[in-house]
């Protein structure tokens, strides 16, 4: 597992290895004869680590993920708005700018309804979505993304959309290209604060299934978003072997897209790998050997919901290495902590990260869940502790 964290150690063995480095990773691959790679961060997919691997005339090994051509539905929004465009896929009205437009992007606000969207193309760790009521405000985070101060080369072109009001969900696919199977629903929490209020943030929560979720909505988003996106790759000549993540947005009765991702997304992954009651090392080999068709995929019914125990100061400046505390005092809840900013040392487990741990409850109904997930919250903490404590109560009237 690289690069790690301190919750991986006792699960296998720790890679300290820059995973940008593709040369490097495929040594190491090659040298514990490792069969198969599985990419769960999109900076590589996006760099090509899987056409990297297959022009590899050393090894032979599976990789789970999708080559670049296809990680581009992640790796640029203004790519992934052409393509929904191009295939009648239903998404928000935008415009795209790059650098040498920051006049013409200013101007184009004018033909847009407050609150203005404002995305970086580029990868942005989920944080490159601006929402602001304010013009002036929109005008200047154009102007800071475009001049690279925001998020450097990933702002440096932007997508201006159409605000769509609804409730958003996510769902999953994992597709050879051909065939598909569609994983649990999930429904994450982006804004640091509760209400759904201040800055975008990489994830604070998720539920999993989503309430709102219907049949005839998923009969839909597969009929109208899902389907077409798999078909459009073949159209377009690009070959895809991975997971899809479709972040939707439920306007009325109908999906819309609001982005791709080309991997599981994080605090999602949280909540739907739990409820895969399938071997998923049996999924990927299936996925790689061409055999995904026959595949007989078996979800959980059960409920899984997560909060995300956070760094004070978080997503801006925050400290870390900070002791976590109550790890091992969570006996009796049905549940899961799922490390992510966080190191080892000295038996001790410190922050490391502004996300630090993923407190994951299991239920019956999605309600039982988040009691185990704040059952968890109220265990483990450290100098600093932030989680919303609402995570789920704007679906389940629990506000």
């Amino acid at each position: 597992m690289a690069p790690g964290n301190g919750g991986m150690g006792a699960l296998g063995t720790v890679a300290d290895l820059d995973v940008m480095d593709f040369p490097v990773v495929e040594r190491y691959a090659r040298k514990f004869d490792i069969g198969l790679v599985i990419v769960g961060a999109e900076a590589p997919l996006v760099a090509g680590i899987v056409d990297y691997f297959e022009a590899s005339d050393k090894s032979d090994i599976m990789v789970v993920g999708p080559k670049k051509a296809g990680a581009m539905l992640e790796g640029s929004k203004e790519f992934a708005k052409a393509f929904m465009q191009r295939h009648n896929i239903p998404t928000a009205r935008y415009a795209s700018f790059d650098h040498t437009q920051v006049n013409e992007a200013v101007a184009a606000l004018g033909q847009f309804q407050p609150p203005f969207v404002i995305k970086a193309d580029g990868l942005a760790a989920g944080k490159g979505v601006v929402i602001t009521e304010s013009k002036s405000e929109a005008e200047s985070t154009v102007r800071e993304m475009l001049s690279g101060k925001a998020f450097k080369d990933a702002g440096k072109r932007v997508v201006i959309e159409e605000f769509l009001e609804g409730r958003e969900l996510s769902m999953f696919v994992v597709t050879d290209g051909e065939s598909y199977h569609l994983l649990p629903s999930a429904k994450d929490y982006k804004r640091i604060g509760e209400g759904n209020t201040g800055p975008n943030t990489g994830g604070m929560g998720a539920i999993s299934p989503v309430p709102f979720l219907t049949e005839e909505f998923q009969e839909k988003a597969l009929n109208q978003v899902i389907i077409p996106t798999i078909k459009g790759l073949r159209k377009d000549g690009i070959p895809y072997s991975g997971i899809i993540f479709f972040g939707l947005i439920r306007v009325g009765s109908d999906p819309y897209v609001i982005e791709y991702n080309c991997r599981l997304g994080d605090p999602e992954t949280e909540v739907v790998i739990p409820r895969i009651k399938s071997d998923l090392l049996h999924l990927f080999e299936s996925l790689c050997s061409g055999l995904l068709s026959e595949y007989d995929l078996v979800t959980d019914e059960r409920a899984s919901t997560t909060v995300i125990l956070a760094s004070e100061g978080y997503p801006g400046s925050y400290e870390t290495g900070r002791e976590i505390v109550g790890l091992d005092d969570i006996d009796g809840i049905d549940g899961h902590v799922f490390h992510a900013g966080t190191k080892v040392s000295r038996k001790k487990t410190y922050t490391n990260g502004g996300r630090v741990v993923a407190l994951t409850g299991r239920g019956a109904e999605v309600e039982d869940a988040l009691k185990n997930s704040y059952r968890l919250a109220e265990k483990i903490g450290f100098e600093g502790a932030y989680y919303r404590k609402d995570i789920g109560a704007d679906v389940l009237d629990l506000a």
